[in-house]
């Protein structure tokens, strides 16, 4: 089930030239219950991609669409509270809270009226394999994987249909970057899109399809990936 769709977007930094676009013409889809890779070389656009796809950023020309909705016309601080659960290379913890305070208050921003916050964040640490204790530890006491577990169950806080990482396993060894990997794949069999941005061979050996963001006749557009095997 199709879930964002691009239709012939374009995009140019603000302060660009008339003509000089970071994209042109970018037509895909992305659907439930599948991991997609997107890889390129610096510079090339691929955060800038994640900021249109989560409403940041807004396309100069073209459609970026939610469950067939324009975002242009959607609440889009209602749709990046409740739709989108975005993953940071650099984790983007508040380092004086501990993972469950963290996860909590991402709840609060998301307007979650539970009263068993608490426990929530619990089973959600529990989801990406951390325990009640490991929840409790200011997060500068965990470790890169723990801490990109904690910001994986913090996105996870109001059930989005979508998570964006954006290079979520750049600071993480290989034997972690597979222990993330397997808490994405658990994931997009729950139903949830996957969209990742990386650099690593081996994050986009394990996606469902992968795509280059690469330029083509002076103009960028996301491809088939041809060094991998997709899924689909």
């Amino acid at each position: 089930m199709t879930v964002l769709e691009l239709k012939n977007v374009g995009y140019r930094y603000r302060d660009a030239k008339d003509n000089d676009f970071v994209f042109q013409n970018l037509n895909y889809t992305f659907e439930l219950g599948k991991i997609y890779a997107i890889r390129g070389k610096s510079g090339t656009g691929k955060t800038t991609l994640l900021s249109l796809l989560s409403g940041l950023e807004k396309c100069d020309y073209g459609t970026i669409a939610f469950d067939g909705k324009d975002l242009r016309h959607m609440n889009l601080d209602s749709y990046r509270s409740h739709q989108i659960g975005i993953v940071f290379q650099s984790f983007n913890l508040l380092p004086h809270l501990t993972a469950i305070e963290n996860i909590i208050l991402s709840m609060d921003i998301s307007g979650n009226k539970s009263k068993y916050k608490r426990q929530e964040a619990i089973e959600l640490l529990k989801k990406v394999g951390l325990n009640e204790k490991e929840g409790d530890r200011r997060v500068l006491k965990l470790s890169g994987g723990e801490q990109q577990r904690v910001a994986i169950a913090r996105s996870l806080s109001y059930n989005p249909k979508i998570i964006l990482a954006d290079e979520p396993t750049g600071n993480l060894d290989a034997e972690t970057e597979n222990d993330i990997m397997k808490i994405f794949k658990n994931l997009a069999k729950e139903g949830k899109c996957i969209i990742i941005v990386t650099h690593s061979n081996n994050v986009a050996s394990q996606a469902d399809l992968v795509f280059s963001l690469a330029k083509e006749n002076k103009k960028k557009s996301l491809k088939k990936d041809k060094n991998f095997n997709t899924k689909n």
